[in-house]
């Protein structure tokens, strides 16, 4: 394996861990000191097990876990894990590894871009979400002021470390909150996977270890192929936006109270509706890919949402510029395109589609 600092870095898929320990010695890790960075939870499910397991193969480890939840992913966490590491006396040929979901690989890779300038890092991610979307690509950072990702930066891992095993412990609506960005990625760039998930929806409501481990790794190597094009967000990664502008919007119109997949699983249909009205899809594909995400235990419509605050909240998303919006949109089933024509009437008619407005005289 080669672990220079390049987009097309290792991804390492296994049922344990095992193996890490040898991982780490290809990363020279005798001589350097490493922190386990994780959150509250993952702590207690993983923590001690992984510290243990990596004690003997390290200068030194030590663990700092911060208090779990999207809302304490900000610069004032980040903050404390400086502090932390100058304490424990980090210096620039150390390791950070980020053991947990989204939030500690994307919190663990902007202190990794920003300690001391730049330190390693490897991401071992203990969600779907994380294994399928957050870990791949490099993107780092946290939320400022309620606005998602609004400081960041991009810095590639070493290595990403896939366990499937982990994907067991994960209660059902993070573990079909991650499915999202599984779905999201057939339907932007693979219509075979996409019909592979349909085909495959007893084994992963099982989570049948062989069918995870494949559904794993083929939604990785899709994400992968995008960002090695495209690291920086140039071009072609803004696909892997696809309904993300309105999910973004949702999610902060909602207090974070939804998962990021339950708003992105929306932002899909949304944004399916768009490419339906611009006819790009036929009426017919379009309410099979909004209907594909009811088995999988996602939401196709949502209550107590403003049109016009949505529309404004997507005006102020990271990804606008000039308040010109790419929106990503499907010209049919594994082909997204970036469409910079999107009008506001097409996003509230397409926020209207997914609101769910009670019939006044159902209870008649």
């Amino acid at each position: 394996m080669n672990y220079d600092k390049k987009p097309c870095y290792d991804i390492l898929f296994t049922a344990s861990f095992e193996d890490l320990p040898e991982e780490l010695l290809k990363l020279d890790s005798k001589d350097r000191k490493v922190c386990i960075i994780t959150d509250s939870h993952v702590e207690s499910l993983y923590g001690t097990e992984l510290l243990d397991r990596i004690t003997p193969f390290c200068l030194k480890a030590v663990m700092y876990a911060f208090p779990a939840g999207e809302e304490n992913k900000t610069l004032d966490t980040v903050r404390d894990i400086y502090r932390f590491l100058i304490e424990e006396k980090f210096n620039r040929k150390d390791l950070l590894i980020a053991l947990g979901g989204g939030v500690t690989g994307d919190i663990t890779g902007y202190a990794a871009a920003t300690y001391l300038r730049g330190v390693d890092f490897i991401q071992i991610p203990t969600t779907l979400l994380a294994q399928c979307d957050s870990s791949i690509g490099g993107k780092t950072g946290v939320d400022f002021e309620g606005y998602k990702n609004m400081v960041g930066a991009f810095y590639m891992p070493k290595l990403v470390y896939m366990n499937v095993s982990v994907l067991g412990t994960l209660d059902d609506r993070q573990f079909y909150g991650g499915f999202a960005e599984v779905m999201k990625h057939g339907l932007i760039k693979d219509s075979n996977f996409y019909e592979w998930l349909l085909d495959k929806m007893y084994e992963i409501h099982e989570r049948n270890p062989e069918t995870m481990l494949e559904m794993v790794q083929k939604s990785c190597l899709i994400k992968k192929l995008v960002v090695e094009k495209d690291p920086t967000e140039k071009g072609d990664r803004a696909l892997l936006n696809f309904g993300h502008t309105i999910g973004h919007a949702i999610e902060k119109a909602k207090n974070f109270n939804m998962t990021h997949g339950e708003c992105v699983a929306l932002g899909c249909v949304a944004a399916a509706y768009i490419s339906w009205k611009h006819e790009w899809l036929s009426m017919e594909e379009y309410y099979e890919i909004r209907d594909m995400f009811v088995p999988f235990n996602l939401p196709i419509t949502i209550e107590d949402i403003d049109p016009a605050e949505i529309l404004a909240l997507t005006k102020s998303d990271k990804k606008a510029e000039n308040g010109s919006i790419k929106f990503v949109l499907l010209k049919k089933v594994g082909k997204a395109v970036i469409d910079r024509n999107v009008t506001d009437d097409d996003i509230l008619n397409a926020v209207k589609e997914i609101l769910y407005v009670e019939d006044e005289n159902s209870a008649e």
